[in-house]
């Protein structure tokens, strides 16, 4: 596939995305990563409608099909936490700012375990437990039952920005049961490029994640 002029949005305090996006997406392709303002606490419901104005204002002033070919939004929770409706309106209001196709991180989760025919799957987060249910809820919409899941429960972003990629794929290890046909890693702050490989080899069954579905989405729409 070509290379892809990728804008994406994540929670400003985000490290990870930007990198790992970009080694999963085509060789040659840029990542233009723009951060949308939050305070030091997780997001929640009351707190969305502001993000999500900023998220908008933002990608009207940073983006345009003259300068990228996709808009990936990459705020995981803020997918949940809106539910598949409010992910979709946003998903459309960014296109019409922006004039471009757009994935959010949320529905790109739902759209790659459809794909890999996950049903029953096991799910690792950094969330707290409210953020879970809502995930949990999200996927249920879209027909897929979380059998097992297992949380690091970060209490702020600091924390968050701690997690390695060993210790998630410890607690995915730890998660991970036969009676799950798919494993899935939320939040797009987990690094997660350099041991999916090998959750998905050791269980001989998918291992997917947010980032790493919102590059096979973003590759998907573009053709």
């Amino acid at each position: 596939m070509r290379p892809l002029r990728v804008g994406l949005m994540v929670p400003i305090n985000n490290t990870t995305m930007e990198g790992e996006l970009a080694a999963w997406l085509p060789p040659g392709s840029t990542v233009t990563r723009v951060g949308i303002p939050r305070g030091a606490g997780l997001l929640t419901r009351e707190t969305m409608p502001a993000y999500r104005d900023a998220a908008v204002a933002l990608a009207a002033r940073h983006f345009s099909s003259a300068t990228h070919d996709i808009l990936a939004y990459g705020c995981t929770a803020a997918g949940f936490i809106s539910g598949p409706k409010g992910d979709a309106e946003l998903q459309a209001e960014l296109a019409r700012v922006t004039g471009l196709p757009v994935v959010t991180t949320a529905r790109a989760m739902v759209v790659a375990l459809q794909a890999a025919g996950a049903k029953r799957i096991a799910v690792v987060t950094p969330y707290q437990d409210a953020v879970n249910e809502q995930l949990t809820d999200f996927l249920a919409d879209a027909g897929i039952a979380v059998e097992r899941l297992a949380t690091f429960r970060a209490p702020d972003v600091n924390a968050l920005g701690r997690i390695t990629a060993e210790e998630v794929r410890g607690l995915a290890e730890a998660t991970m049961g036969e009676d799950c046909d798919a494993l899935f890693i939320g939040c797009s702050q987990l690094p997660t490029h350099a041991v999916l490989g090998g959750l998905a080899a050791r269980f001989h069954r998918p291992a997917l994640s947010s980032i790493q579905a919102t590059a096979w989405d973003a590759q998907r729409v573009m053709g």
